[in-house]
């Protein structure tokens, strides 16, 4: 029983980190319009709000959080990803969010260690 319990502390809550990414867009992106010279000040504080928020959870995870600010222009964006891990703790979530001028494709990987 114990061991279960454990597992389940361990485990990687997906629906906690899907909301600690969109709380963390919403709080840069909200209100904003795209401006090119604002891409890398606004991915990186997603990525650092993401970051700050998901260790806060005090789980033994080692996380990584990637972020992609694009124009609403009508190009296309593709991305994959690939990890090696343990199904029963270590996870992922992508968020996908969009206003009237850009998108933004937020990622958070948790790999327990």
């Amino acid at each position: 029983m114990e061991d279960l319990q454990a597992t389940e502390e361990a485990a990687f809550v997906a629906e906690d980190v899907n909301n600690i990414i969109k709380e963390s867009i919403d709080s840069i992106l909200l209100n904003a319009t795209y401006t090119q010279q604002k891409v890398g000040q606004w991915t990186s504080q997603i990525v650092e709000s993401c970051m700050k928020r998901t260790t806060a959870l005090n789980k033994p995870f080692k996380y990584v959080v990637t972020c992609v600010i694009m124009q609403k222009n009508g190009a296309g964006l593709h991305t994959a990803s690939s990890c090696y891990w343990d199904n029963a703790t270590d996870g992922s979530r992508t968020v996908r969010w969009e206003n009237k001028t850009m998108y933004c494709v937020t990622t958070v990987f948790g790999l327990a260690f």
